[in-house]
């Protein structure tokens, strides 16, 4: 199945760690290698990577790594990255013409996850969401998740602010070519571009579903979230079960 991966912001949270976020390393595995070695696992075969700031330096490594791994990686530059996420996602519209995974260059996660997204069904024009009902996950950084409310499979609302969420937004997503002409529809009507404001239309008409995530994920976006990755990373290594803070 094909992958999109948004890696075009700047990072600035995360500048203690490296000038270019994707390929800040984790335990000596940049973040981008991660995630894509993630998505194989989990059935992706095929790469498009939309890159922005310093897109040279990312788009060199990621052309080392796609010989390395043997996999295709396609390569999309984003010249306006300062903009929305859903700004990245609209720079793929002439490759995707078919369902995809859509991630995140900075979301490290369990294969699980996406597999159990491709196994649930999706109409044309729909999008699907992976969905954290761990309200207590000690891997969330509750002032920067994004919120979700659900009811029967269903997305309600999505948003950063909202107070009725009864799980999260974890990032990765089954999407159809509709979720384009959402975005689009977000930009002319609210001049938002955002993947939430898509989600939002997409809500209103039922076309946004959700399916229980199930496994570690976390968005690594500070020190702290670096800090709480590294040591989920070290402890699943090594065999623990700490469902504990990390």
């Amino acid at each position: 199945m094909k992958c999109l991966i948004l890696a075009a912001g700047q990072g600035t949270r995360l500048r203690t760690r490296g000038e270019v976020k994707p390929l800040v390393p984790l335990l000596g595995v940049p973040l981008i290698e991660r995630v894509i070695r993630s998505a194989m696992e989990g059935g992706a075969d095929e790469f498009y990577v939309v890159t922005g700031y310093q897109g040279e330096k990312v788009d060199k490594f990621l052309k080392q790594l796609a010989k390395r791994l043997n996999v295709a990686v396609t390569l999309i530059q984003n010249d306006d990255w300062q903009k929305e996420n859903g700004f990245s996602v609209l720079k793929a519209r002439d490759v995707m013409k078919e369902p995809f995974l859509l991630l995140m260059a900075d979301h490290l996660f369990d294969p699980a996850i996406i597999r159990s997204l491709q196994k649930q069904p999706l109409n044309e024009g729909e999008v699907l969401l992976a969905v954290d009902t761990d309200k207590n996950s000690p891997l969330v950084d509750m002032d920067d998740v994004t919120r979700v409310r659900v009811e029967n499979g269903h997305i309600l609302n999505i948003g950063k602010t909202i107070d009725d969420f009864n799980g999260f937004d974890t990032g990765f997503f089954l999407c159809t070519p509709g979720i384009f002409e959402a975005l689009e529809r977000c930009c002319k009507i609210h001049n938002d571009t955002t993947l939430s404001s898509a989600i939002r239309v997409l809500a209103g008409e039922k076309r946004a579903k959700s399916v229980q995530s199930h496994g570690f994920w976390i968005d690594v976006d500070d020190e702290k979230g670096f800090k709480k990755a590294e040591r989920k990373i070290l402890d699943s290594l090594y065999g623990k079960t700490n469902d504990g803070p990390v």
